[in-house]
């Protein structure tokens, strides 16, 4: 009986982290098309700037672009890990739980490495408001997808 207490907050975390997952691939992805729109433009007489980076986005600072790119990966995986989460929500048993933590947990690795390039951005400081809002959001969702790790583990014992 103690273990079904947790499928409701289960659930919640899965929804809260689907969309905020979502927000982050929102603002990487204008992020991504904003660099590629105002980037370097190399073509045909041109000669690659000094300090060429191909992961060079004309906003931030110099941790900005690889913040950007782990934060879009993170965001894939984890809004993978929602979708394969609601299987569990579903049936909350053992046997779905393998695959729901798994994914789960290489979503949360992901996160955390993309919060620490976020942390560097901030060290750096020069950054816009939407940079601003993807740090703070990887920064949540590092310790709410470990609170959704966590509570899916309340079906551990459950068998069917």
């Amino acid at each position: 009986m103690a273990n079904t207490r947790m499928k409701p907050v289960a659930t919640l975390l899965l929804a809260l982290n689907f969309c905020m997952y979502v927000i982050v691939l929102g603002i990487g992805g204008w992020a991504v098309n904003r660099a590629i729109d105002h980037g370097f433009i190399i073509g045909p007489g041109f000669d690659l700037p000094a300090h060429f980076s191909p992961i060079y986005f004309p906003m931030g600072n110099a941790a900005t672009g690889f913040f950007v790119t782990f934060a879009m990966i993170a965001g894939v995986v984890g809004a993978a890990s929602a979708i394969a989460g609601l299987n569990h929500i579903r049936s909350w048993n053992s046997d779905s739980l393998p695959s729901a933590a798994s994914v789960a947990v290489i979503a949360w690795s992901l996160t955390l490495l993309a919060m620490g390039f976020g942390c560097k951005e901030i060290e750096l400081h020069i950054r816009n408001a939407r940079l601003r809002t993807m740090e703070a959001f990887l920064i949540i969702l590092s310790a709410t997808q470990l609170l959704y790790i966590a509570a899916i583990h309340g079906a551990s014992t459950i068998r069917r």
